[in-house]
């Protein structure tokens, strides 16, 4: 092994080691090594180490490395410039150090349950000519000792605001707080204290609360280098709302409302605390007498017109009240109509033309009769219909359209019937006939010669009469 160079200043400690008992030599010795690895290293640095960072509680391990080895000595010393080994042999007294591996190139140590006062720089030094020195830094992480949140009010009320606080003490660094309200991230505002190089940090939430906040979780979680995983404490938010109200309709299922029928209603209320008091009220009128109030539930019987209006359903606890409305309209009741029948009407006409002619000559003019003697017979069977209930206002215009075809129908058949008639009446009397007043008026060439003309003329219109009966 090669003999360390000793600075001059150290000739004299050298020879009175040598003379000195074994015991006092060995810490001469030592003590000789460590003021010359205190000379400055040359150019051509062999030693080599890398910082730690360990979790406290935990192993660390430092490693004192030689890259081209001469057999040199190795020794490791702590922060006291105190040794902790000297090749393979330790000297300091504390058992957590452990010796994983010596060679001429490398001076392994472990370092068990690390502490806070473990933190600093460990030095390597190689006793070469001229010696070096390099050192490695113990970085101790410590994570928050202890998680508190506290909320300023256990139980809120809708719309208020309220103060949250998280509290990560004893840390080493100082831990970053986050906020949550289920999964939305928000944001609050952090201090951070200092205390023999431990750090405490708090952090305050302004958090405006809301119904939907009822029953969801405030989280307050914790970011840490010695922390794996999430580390969060949480507090569930107790939120206080006015009722919320809806009425159901039970009764009628369809929901049409007609005279006759029977209407309940049911009142739903739901806040927090729960609403006790549910009350049934009409809006700007009295409540029908023959209407029954039953805790949320309210029937009205055999309902008519009277009954229209507003219904009100209200509902309160200590924070609110709240109320919802039904508008009632009563509808006609379904009607009877008897189905569309067809009628029959045979009508049948006589009609006779007499014509008499007398030979007396008479000075009165003719006189044309006409007598018509109708004979008709109709009959009209119709049959009740049952008595059957519109659920539907559709079902009321289909029959009201059935009826209005059934009437047009019979006035059609009507209109038949009385063209078939004077159809008839026109074919009868078809055809020209001449009186014997016409006679010789053919031959006329105007109208008065004609009249002039005729045989008989004025004179003889008494002595033929036409009669027409």
């Amino acid at each position: 092994m090669a003999s360390p160079v000793l600075p001059s200043g150290s000739l004299c400690a050298a020879a009175a080691a040598a003379v000195a008992p074994s015991g006092l030599r060995l810490r001469l010795l030592l003590l000789l090594l460590s003021t010359a690895a205190l000379a400055p290293t040359g150019d051509g640095q062999n030693l080599f180490t890398k910082d730690v960072t360990v979790i406290e509680g935990e192993v660390a391990t430092i490693s004192c490395q030689v890259n081209k080895s001469d057999d040199s000595v190795i020794q490791l010393l702590n922060p006291n410039r105190q040794t902790i080994y000297f090749r393979d042999f330790r000297p300091l007294k504390d058992s957590r150090f452990q010796l994983l591996n010596f060679s001429s190139s490398e001076l392994k140590v472990s370092l068990t349950n690390v502490s806070i006062s473990d933190e600093g720089r460990y030095f390597c030094q190689l006793y070469t000519d001229p010696p070096q020195e390099s050192y490695t830094t113990i970085t101790v992480l410590v994570p928050p000792r202890n998680l508190m949140i506290d909320i300023q009010k256990d139980t809120a009320v809708e719309g208020e605001e309220i103060e949250v606080n998280c509290t990560a003490m004893a840390s080493k660094p100082a831990t970053t707080i986050r906020w949550f309200k289920g999964n939305k991230e928000l944001k609050g505002k952090s201090e951070v204290e200092e205390w023999s190089d431990m750090y405490t940090v708090t952090s305050q939430l302004m958090l405006k609360v809301h119904k939907e906040d009822d029953g969801v979780p405030v989280i307050c979680q914790v970011e840490h280098p010695a922390v794996t995983g999430n580390l969060q404490t949480q507090r569930y938010l107790e939120v206080q709302y006015k009722p919320q109200v809806h009425i159901q309709m039970t009764y009628p299922v369809q929901g049409l409302t007609r005279e006759g029928d029977a209407l309940e209603l049911t009142c739903e209320a739901v806040g927090k605390p729960q609403p006790v008091m549910v009350t049934w009220v009409r809006v700007d009128d009295e409540m029908p007498q023959h209407a029954v109030l039953s805790g949320a539930n309210l029937l009205i019987n055999n309902l008519n017109k009277t009954d229209n209006g507003t219904y009100r359903c209200e509902a309160s606890n200590i924070v609110g009240k709240a109320h919802s409305d039904y508008m009632l309209y009563v509808y006609d009741p379904p009607t009877t109509i008897p189905p569309p029948t067809t009628t029959t009407t045979t009508t049948t006409t006589t009609t006779i033309l007499t014509i008499i002619t007398d030979t007396t000559a008479t000075t009165e003019p003719a006189v044309h009769g006409l007598t018509q003697l109708p004979n008709s017979a109709e009959e009209l069977d119709s049959e009740d219909l049952s008595d059957s209930r519109a659920g539907e206002e559709g079902s009321i215009r289909a029959v009201d359209h059935a009826v209005i075809g059934g009437v047009v129908a019979v006035v059609v058949f009507a209109m038949l019937c009385l063209l078939i008639i004077l159809g008839r009446y026109f074919a009868r009397h078809k055809g020209t006939y001449f009186t014997h007043e016409a006679k010789g008026a053919d031959d006329a060439a105007d109208a008065d010669t004609a009249i002039i003309n005729a045989e008989g003329g004025q004179n003889n219109s008494e002595e033929k009469k036409e009669y027409f009966i």
